[in-house]
């Protein structure tokens, strides 16, 4: 119980930053706006289109009779659509990250500054960043289609699929909803999209409780857009915690940011894998994949 209360308590408190610096409350809401009217004008222009995508994808029902072939038709109209609105909530967070990574990434920053120092990030072009963004994005999506692809048809399973199937498609989209915010403060420390996994298993229970009531309140109109900049302020805050951080105590002489630990946190300790710049998880040379 105790990653459970844990990962609430970073959840209320990233939407309490945000409550108490609205400034940076405006900054973080530009990405999520757009992203949610890209998201809203595709899911409307497929309810629109539905019935006739059901009917083009149905041409062994034009010689059934009524009212078997509306029934079935209408049934792949609504499955087509509640499939698009769950691919929605599962890429919207990525798909916000992308759009606004040097707004989250400048939150995500002054968070960590408020908490005592923030690590200083790989330097590395834009263009670059966009690029291992969008690789990792379609990494988490593929490892989340994984779960969520054979729960969507386990969810058709008389009782089971109406009870306990819902409960663990919201865990498991919530995991990975934790492991797509986590990716702005994980990625300043250069932490791969592989390694940011295993850290997360290692704490499941922590993931869970910070993603699923995201997950849940994503799932209503404009909610997701009022709650992303809040989320990146928390999910900076679980990276601290997930990776051991303390806040410095002070640089020792000489050295104005101190000795990076292990990620690249400031204060003492020795340099690790992720605490120096070094070849991203895409460039090619030694320990590239």
């Amino acid at each position: 119980m105790g990653d459970l209360a844990v990962g609430l308590r970073y959840l209320g408190r990233g939407q309490r930053w945000i409550g108490g610096h609205l400034r940076w409350f405006g900054f973080g809401l530009l990405p999520a706006l757009l992203a949610f009217a890209l998201y809203a004008a595709a899911l409307t222009g497929l309810a629109f289109w539905a019935d006739d995508f059901a009917a083009w994808a149905t041409p062994f029902a034009d010689d059934w009779g009524s009212p078997w072939r509306s029934v079935l038709r209408n049934v792949f109209a609504v499955l087509l659509w509640l499939s698009a609105l769950l691919l929605a909530v599962l890429t919207f967070t990525a798909v916000t990250l992308l759009i606004g990574d040097p707004f989250y990434e400048k939150l995500s920053e002054e968070v960590e500054e408020s908490e005592g120092g923030c690590p200083p990030g790989v330097d590395r072009p834009l263009w670059r960043e966009l690029w291992q963004s969008l690789c990792d994005s379609v990494y988490v999506l593929y490892r989340a289609l994984l779960f969520t692809v054979p729960l969507f048809f386990l969810g058709f399973v008389p009782v089971v699929g109406q009870t306990v199937i819902p409960v663990l498609g919201i865990c498991v989209s919530g995991f990975f909803l934790t492991l797509e915010l986590t990716s702005v403060a994980m990625q300043r420390r250069d932490v791969p999209v592989r390694e940011r996994l295993r850290l997360l298993r290692g704490r499941r229970t922590l993931a869970v409780a910070f993603g699923a009531p995201l997950a849940l309140a994503f799932l209503l109109p404009f909610v997701a857009v009022l709650l992303m900049p809040g989320a990146v302020a928390g999910a900076a805050l679980l990276v601290r915690d997930v990776l051991e951080e303390r806040p410095p105590t002070g640089p020792p002489p000489g050295t104005p940011y101190g000795t990076p630990d292990a990620y690249g946190a400031p204060g003492p300790g020795t340099p690790g894998p992720y605490g120096t710049p070094g070849p991203d998880a895409y460039s090619s040379g030694p320990g590239a994949p």
